[in-house]
């Protein structure tokens, strides 16, 4: 009964992802999660109180937290940039391809509506920044100018800036290329010795993107030849 009671409350979670990615907070019901998902109200009450209970679920449940990330970006013997950059492409492509985590990311955009305290999932994506370039500073791979603590919130946010808005004014289907781009135009401010494209072609050899749960095996990333 409790792994029957988990797989429901599982498949009500990734049904109401699915309607909140694609209409929003404000435009998905309780109904029409019972509706969508062929089970009761009632049931949808069961395993959560309320929508907003569910939508604090749905952030929670990956674009909050990344479970299992950080182990797997923890390996000492893989230079701390080049985690950074793979972190970087499993992250936008979860954004692109994972219904939880585009559901996620688009109930905080609107986390105004919703009456219910939604976690800062930049919290830990710049903790996770900050620990990798202060490694990139140890093993003397980072340039001398670049303070972890300072740079960590901006390359964050300007991550995340890129990939919403590359969605919002092109494809979502590009933003790999774009991300590839801004790496490019990026790494020479944080490297010691500029080596962008080594960089690159190490972090997508390690094929860390593909194990991510949930997510598909991406396709190799086809890097602009717009930017040297």
């Amino acid at each position: 009964m409790q792994q029957r009671a988990r797989a429901t409350r599982r498949a009500l979670l990734e049904e109401a992802a699915r309607l909140f990615a694609e209409r929003g907070y404000a435009g998905t019901s309780v109904n029409d999660i019972s509706t969508s998902s062929g089970r009761t109200s009632g049931s949808v009450y069961f395993h959560y109180a309320s929508k907003e209970g569910i939508a604090l679920a749905v952030v929670k449940d990956a674009f909050a937290t990344w479970p299992h990330l950080g182990a797997r970006y923890a390996d000492r013997s893989v230079p701390p940039l080049d985690r950074l950059v793979s972190l970087s492409f499993e992250i936008a492509h979860a954004l692109i391809e994972d219904t939880v985590v585009r559901a996620g990311a688009r109930l905080w955009a609107e986390r105004d509506t919703i009456d219910a305290p939604l976690p800062d999932p930049f919290t830990l994506w710049t903790a996770a920044t900050t620990r990798l370039l202060a490694q990139a500073r140890a093993t003397g791979h980072l340039a001398h100018r670049v303070r972890p603590a300072i740079v960590a919130p901006a390359l964050v946010r300007a991550f995340f800036g890129l990939c919403t808005l590359t969605e919002a004014l092109e494809d979502r289907r590009l933003v790999a290329a774009r991300l590839a781009d801004w790496w490019h135009i990026t790494l020479p401010f944080l490297q010691r010795d500029t080596d962008s494209t080594g960089v690159l072609s190490r972090a997508q050899a390690q094929q860390m993107v593909p194990t991510m749960r949930r997510i598909p095996a991406a396709a190799p990333v086809q890097h602009s030849t717009a930017i040297p």
